[in-house]
């Protein structure tokens, strides 16, 4: 389907960078401008957040770069864990920072390429799929290391959420953790 058509209107002629780095931001922000450009393959973009900067929120992360972020984002509290979340293959999650090492290793990444990912406090830690036998599906997933019980429990929690609405046609949900096999 054309995006015209989608979205019901036509296309802007010269459609706005500057809208384009906020809704980024609005996003994924924190992020530096190479995060942007590695996101959107954009060039230029150093000097077209510049008229942006009176308007974002500047921050410097531990290696000295430094990162924008809309006014009004919401910051939490460092100590604070992120939630567990099941990510799609290819999800913009994983793939939209020019520094992925603050979510993936190295090691990770061959496999977020192409497999499914799972996220604990932020962090891939294993990936997952669903399979289907008969009337019950099973979430299959491979960890790069293993979770503490309370990582479990909260992956299992958000699992069980995922089969209510990812299988909500089997009579039957299970939940299998494995390594990740090399």
């Amino acid at each position: 389907m054309l995006a015209e058509h989608w979205l019901g209107r036509p296309l802007a002629e010269k459609p706005s960078v500057h809208d384009l780095i906020r809704r980024y931001l609005a996003a994924f922000g924190p992020a530096t401008v190479s995060d942007i450009r590695a996101w959107s393959g954009l060039t230029g973009l150093k000097e077209a957040i510049e008229p942006l900067r009176p308007h974002l929120r500047t921050f410097r992360d531990e290696n000295g770069r430094e990162l924008f972020d809309l006014p009004d984002a919401p910051l939490p509290d460092p100590d604070v864990p992120a939630p567990v979340r099941f990510l799609a293959a290819l999800d913009n999650v994983v793939l939209s920072y020019h520094d992925r090492s603050r979510i993936v290793t190295e090691h990770q990444r061959k496999y977020a390429w192409i497999d499914a990912t799972l996220t604990v406090d932020g962090f891939v830690r294993g990936l997952w799929a669903i399979k289907r036998a008969e009337s019950t599906a099973t979430l299959d997933i491979r960890l790069f290391e293993p979770l503490s019980k309370a990582e479990e429990a909260a992956v299992i929690a958000e699992g069980e959420r995922l089969l209510r609405f990812g299988a909500a046609d089997c009579d039957n949900h299970d939940i299998r953790f494995r390594p990740v096999e090399e």
